[in-house]
């Protein structure tokens, strides 16, 4: 016997190869991007899944990669139970439901209930609620309250009573509304309806090293923080934002307010500490209550401001309040950044962005 001859190597079923494929790193990223482009199955488990599976990531060793879906399903092995790879992946039924229900919010008479919802979209309470404020920023009872809000706005454009209005959206004593009418409008309902007539709106220009700033107050708080380089424009960009109401010149008493901004501006060290008479939808007032928690020195991404309003989907939408918001400063949008850290727009010029981190930025020795 020829001692010399060697038993042949063993053939694995396994596919080590896998790991070096690019389309692993979507499949441990769980990309959602990559779904309906590939499947991969797990021999262990026996299941093909799509690449955004959220179960655990199995070992490269155990998975084989299929171009359709058809190849996945030739396995003979059952399709995953979280992920359904063959039909559609839970976030595009999850985008249905949360569309149904956002239409029976919009055409229903009265505000519906949270049961209600869920039981028209065949969800438990619970699931549907956290599945909703995920997708939309927003609980259903404050995305129903923002639709009504709407619907007032719009019937007091259009010449409606104040009382029609109030019923035409939904309130079903006025009482209710009127609770939180300036809240919601910022102004009473009257003066919404004049389009802010009589509504006083104090304001001053000021000069810093980055330009014009103008600050504007009704007697709720500041309503308008703005920058540019010509005051005139600036002023007429407040009768623009304001169109009826009556804009009243700096007097002595205001002085003391714009020269507290322009110092903050300077040296944000100081910190600036003002009441804020902020108008926006129930999305962007959440949004803008998250961005004056960011401290002096820091800068968060637009998808962490999503995740820490509990929408982490709703970065675009992040982003649209931050374009938004015309309190400069004292509503810190410029502390937002690309995940890439790269600055992204700002209302009042990229240039004035960099500026204002670059005073902020913590101090090396």
């Amino acid at each position: 016997m020829d001692m010399n001859i060697r038993p042949a190597p063993t053939l694995h079923t396994a596919h080590p190869s896998v790991a070096d494929d690019p389309r692993w790193p979507l499949i441990v990223t769980r990309a959602k991007s990559a779904d309906g482009q590939f499947w991969y199955s797990v021999s262990t488990t026996g299941i093909y899944c799509r690449p955004s599976c959220p179960s655990r990531t199995a070992n490269p060793k155990n998975v084989a990669l299929h171009a359709t879906l058809e190849s996945a399903r030739a396995t003979g092995f059952r399709p995953c139970r979280r992920c359904n790879p063959d039909g559609p992946s839970l976030e595009c039924e999850n985008a249905a439901l949360i569309a149904k229900a956002c239409r029976l919010i919009e055409e229903s008479e009265e505000e519906p209930s949270l049961e209600e919802l869920a039981a028209t979209v065949g969800r438990s309470p619970s699931y549907f609620h956290r599945v909703f404020k995920t997708s939309i920023g927003l609980t259903p009872k404050a995305y129903a309250a923002g639709h009504r809000a709407k619907k007032v706005r719009e019937g007091l454009e259009t010449g409606t009573s104040v009382t029609e209005a109030i019923y035409d959206a939904g309130f079903n004593s006025s009482g209710r509304f009127y609770e939180k009418s300036t809240g919601m409008l910022g102004m009473t309902p009257t003066q919404y309806r004049a389009g802010g007539a009589n509504e006083e709106i104090k304001f001053a220009v000021g000069q810093t090293t980055l330009g014009a700033i103008l600050v504007a107050s009704s007697t709720k708080g500041a309503a308008s923080i703005l920058l540019g380089d010509d005051p005139d424009e600036l002023v007429r960009d407040l009768q623009d934002r304001f169109p009826k109401a009556r804009l009243i010149g700096m007097d002595r008493e205001y002085e003391a307010l714009i020269a507290r901004v322009c110092g903050f501006v300077e040296n944000p060290g100081i910190g600036l500490d003002l009441p804020l008479n902020v108008r926006g939808t129930a999305f962007q007032r959440r949004v803008w209550q998250v961005l004056q928690e960011i401290p002096v020195g820091e800068c968060v991404s637009y998808s962490e401001i999503a995740r820490r309003i509990g929408a982490p989907s709703a970065t675009r939408a992040v982003a649209g309040a931050c374009t938004a918001n015309n309190i400069a400063v004292a509503i810190p949008c410029h502390r937002v950044v690309r995940n890439d850290g790269a600055l992204s727009g700002y209302a009042w010029g990229v240039d004035r962005k960099r500026a204002l981190l670059d005073r902020e930025a913590p101090q090396t020795a």
